[in-house]
């Protein structure tokens, strides 16, 4: 599955954490190159702090492979990992990470910080970035236009 076509799944994710009102990021993790396991924020409904679709999609490639070692893994994402995914993504030894969008306010893989590909830690990850950024950039765009518009946070 090509990066442009597994984000296009991601993108679908984001679109489905919108229409549920949390914040459309969307996440996959490719094993052998295929899914095992997909996410999107849900932050609100689990009132969980740590629910971003990177640290769901974690746990649940973990519980497919039975083993906190994502090895031969890719994770996908709509939006540049915070510092708290990117932890984990080290943590799980996770060889590969795609990302659309960067987040200037957040992003600790390019924006804010290098996190995964810092040499002082025991772990890096390849980095593929920008793919359909266009694209992730404008699904978190327009959700926050329309929060604005109607008053909510």
């Amino acid at each position: 599955m090509s990066d442009e076509s597994s984000m296009r799944r991601a993108l679908a994710l984001a679109r489905r954490a919108s229409e549920e009102d949390e914040v459309p990021v969307g996440a996959l993790i490719l094993h052998e190159n295929q899914v095992i396991a997909s996410a999107y924020n849900q932050r609100e409904q689990l009132a969980d702090p740590t629910a971003h679709a990177e640290m769901i999609a974690i746990t649940q490639a973990a519980s497919q492979l039975g083993t906190w070692r994502l090895l031969d893994c890719t994770l996908v994402v709509t939006l540049e990992p915070c510092p708290m995914c990117a932890g984990a993504i080290l943590q799980s030894r996770i060889p590969k990470v795609v990302y659309g969008a960067r987040d200037p306010k957040a992003g600790a893989v390019d924006s804010l910080y290098r996190l995964l590909n810092d040499s002082r830690l025991n772990h890096r990850c390849e980095v593929v970035s920008g793919v359909l950024s266009v694209e992730c950039g404008m699904v978190l765009t327009e959700f926050f236009e329309r929060k604005r518009r109607l008053g909510k946070k």
